[in-house]
């Protein structure tokens, strides 16, 4: 079998901690390493790289930013048959081996749904939970869109399939330009323009993602796509909403919806950006409220 994938980037060597489940998980702490911790969860798929983005922000701000690895992306060991409300495990465990009792999550895309199990099983540990292009779940959605839907059918129905469309996907990023996997985050309009950084960060952030396994993805398409079993009554954290108008990922609507429905919530609308750029524009502003 050939050699994983790499990429080389600065300041990603991971640290590790081991789960009750001999599962181990990799995180990267960004920012400010006195400053008030937050946790970053990244997309499906994705990586703790993606954090690398929000260093500087971070720093500025007197953030500590946590960034880590889910269970079978980048570092992290897989876990096939961990589901969403397992996420808490993995999130305190982190804290835990930080030295944080009490954090800011801060969700991106795919990450949305394992910020908001944890916050509701284990809600002592986060203070605030920010969710930004957040998945909503399948029961609040009015229309998934067709890439989500065939993306939850191959990885219930033909798991095998999936991985190795998710490798043939790795392989052809480490080889093709930025744009082949910032390409999947955009609008089609042709005027949307993405920095060389950013756009860097988000190929590196995707081939890491699937570098030593394709499993972390399937895992969290299949149950992404099916119930997520979360009593959303039970939250007691209050939610802030980020999202673009122009989102194709996770339409508009939806979020709306989904705000409307749990408690304590706010939602803040960036007008004609789409799934990336909402990411971009609202980390700033979510690291400089903490550091206020």
């Amino acid at each position: 079998m050939c050699c994983p994938m790499t990429v080389t980037t600065s300041a990603v060597d991971p640290t590790f901690v081991w789960l009750e489940t001999d599962h181990r998980v990799a995180y990267t702490e960004y920012g400010d390493p006195e400053g008030a911790p937050a946790l970053f969860f990244h997309g499906t798929p994705g990586s703790r790289l993606l954090a690398a983005l929000f260093d500087s922000a971070a720093t500025e701000a007197g953030v500590r930013l946590l960034a880590f690895d889910r269970p079978g992306f980048g570092e992290s060991d897989p876990w096939p048959t961990r589901s969403i409300t397992d996420s808490g495990q993995f999130v305190t465990a982190l804290l835990d081996d930080a030295g944080v009792q009490t954090a800011r999550y801060i969700a991106f895309s795919g990450g949305s749904q394992h910020a908001l199990a944890a916050a509701v099983t284990h809600h002592d540990r986060v203070s605030q939970l920010d969710i930004v292009s957040g998945a909503t779940p399948p029961s609040i959605s009015d229309e998934t869109p067709a890439v989500q839907r065939v993306l939850g059918g191959l990885a219930t129905w033909t798991p095998l399939v999936l991985r190795s469309l998710l490798r043939g996907q790795a392989w052809l990023a480490v080889r093709r330009a930025p744009s082949f996997v910032v390409s999947q985050y955009r609008t089609d309009d042709p005027n949307t323009q993405t920095d060389d950084e950013v756009a860097d960060t988000v190929k590196a952030d995707f081939v890491e993602a699937l570098s030593n396994s394709r499993r972390g993805a399937v895992t969290e398409f299949r149950n992404t796509a099916s119930e997520w079993n979360i009593d959303f009554s039970l939250l007691e954290t209050p939610i802030h909403f980020w999202h673009g108008e122009t989102d194709t990922n996770v339409p508009i609507a939806d979020v709306r919806r989904f705000d409307a429905a749990v408690p304590d919530s706010t939602l803040t609308v960036r007008a004609h950006a789409d799934h990336l750029q909402t990411l971009t524009e609202s980390m700033p502003h979510i690291l400089d409220r903490m550091g206020d």
